[in-house]
């Protein structure tokens, strides 16, 4: 025996299901328009600055911990295209961080050169004018 419309083989009545809308996922209520599926319907936030100008300037300063600035500076953008808000905002963060370091320890340690090289020439200078010459 044949199972009619709306009988499985075994003799339970099935539900008719409904069918999706031209564009919607099987099984999944429409949304309103302007709303991603999945429910959560936020935006994205505001434009996250890569840090990369920063970065590049601290490169000038102090190379070593500039390296990882630039390096996570370049990932935010591919993350932000990617959708991944997260993972764009922690680069930024820590492209921030590194060349914040960059740039601190940059400043001082030449300012430090520049203040070392006056005193060697003060120093020099006042040897110099010490001596007589006969």
């Amino acid at each position: 025996m044949q199972p009619g419309y709306g009988q499985d083989p075994y003799g339970q009545q099935q539900q008719p299901q409904q069918q999706p809308q031209y564009g919607q996922p099987y099984g999944q209520q429409p949304q309103p328009y302007g709303q991603p599926y999945g429910g959560g319907g936020g935006q994205p936030p505001a434009q996250i600055d890569n840090n990369m100008t920063m970065s590049i300037i601290s490169i000038f300063l102090f190379w070593p911990t500039a390296i990882p600035a630039i390096i996570n500076a370049s990932k935010v953008n591919p993350a932000l295209q990617a959708g991944d808000y997260a993972t764009a905002q922690q680069a930024a963060t820590e492209s921030k961080k590194w060349s914040k370091i960059s740039l601190i320890v940059g400043i001082v340690s030449w300012s430090l050169s520049i203040l070392g090289c006056i005193c060697y020439f003060v120093a020099f200078a006042s040897m110099l004018s010490s001596t007589s010459s006969y």
